[in-house]
């Protein structure tokens, strides 16, 4: 039976007919990082994005969900992935990423050493990033903090067993 679905465009953005945003909310809890990198995942799969994008994506949206999991005081974090219009057009493009909380900041100023593992998570989302920024969802309540990422055309690769592509 053949699929209802088209094929990745050559370029490894969606078919025209897709809407190129996903976007999900879940508990702001720690337990929940992998569900947001499993959902970003799926949808960057889902549009054929190409692996080394979807892994960098993937990436940044565990970086910064964490953050608001730790920094903030939300019961719910919401996460949206998109493709910028010339993406869908051209085949180049960026994918954006948000993430918002709806909390306050719950910690005071980091103190920690600067050799201490955690607190690098914004500083991996600017390396990997071509843009990325933060800014209140709400005056003195939540944050929306956002990163861009070049659309890649790097590898894409087969579905793993049980999995999916990239």
């Amino acid at each position: 039976m053949a699929s209802a679905e088209a094929p990745p465009a050559p370029s490894g953005v969606p078919a025209p007919h897709r809407d190129p945003r996903g976007r999900f909310s879940l508990p702001a809890e720690s337990s929940f990082v992998a569900r947001a990198r499993h959902r970003a995942r799926a949808r960057l799969a889902e549009w054929g994005v190409d692996t080394d994008t979807c892994d960098t994506a993937v990436l940044v949206v565990s970086e910064l969900f964490t953050n608001a999991v730790v920094h903030t005081d939300s019961e719910s974090v919401v996460c949206e992935i998109r493709l910028e219009p010339e993406a869908v057009e051209t085949g180049g493009g960026h994918v954006h990423i948000t993430v918002r909380s709806q909390g306050l900041a719950r910690t005071a100023a980091d103190t920690r050493p600067p050799c201490e593992e955690h607190g690098r998570g914004l500083l991996l989302v600017e390396a990997v990033s071509t843009a990325w920024g933060i800014r209140e969802s709400v005056p003195g309540r939540g944050w929306t903090v956002w990163a861009r990422l070049p659309l890649g055309t790097g590898r894409r690769d087969r579905a793993p067993r049980g999995g999916v592509p990239c």
